[in-house]
């Protein structure tokens, strides 16, 4: 795991947008994923965490549908997860194992 990056717990002048917001999504995501367990589809983990996220008083959008536009044309359409506090992307993903690459 990559260490060199600003440390969450003691960091009081680190710069991180929304550190608050994020904390809160973290917890929210660590109590799925040990409530839930392993081995599920992304959907069921989304799902999970919007529950998680009413339930902490956390506002989120599931599936919110923007277009994406080049030069004043709709070009697709982009459909994140989640949006929490209406500013956080959150996008979840399963793995089938931890590999030497996710460790960094």
């Amino acid at each position: 795991m990559n260490t060199d990056g600003p440390d969450l717990h003691r960091g009081e002048n680190t710069k991180l947008l929304l550190k608050e917001e994020t904390h809160r999504i973290l917890g929210c995501a660590f109590e799925v994923l040990n409530e839930v367990g392993h081995g599920f589809h992304e959907k069921i983990y989304e799902n999970a965490l919007v529950v998680a996220f009413k339930l902490a008083g956390i506002p989120c959008d599931q599936q919110k549908r923007f277009p994406v536009l080049f030069r004043g044309h709709v070009v697709g359409e982009f459909i994140p997860d989640l949006i929490a506090f209406s500013s956080v992307i959150v996008d979840t993903k399963v793995i089938d194992r931890i590999t030497e690459i996710d460790r960094g």
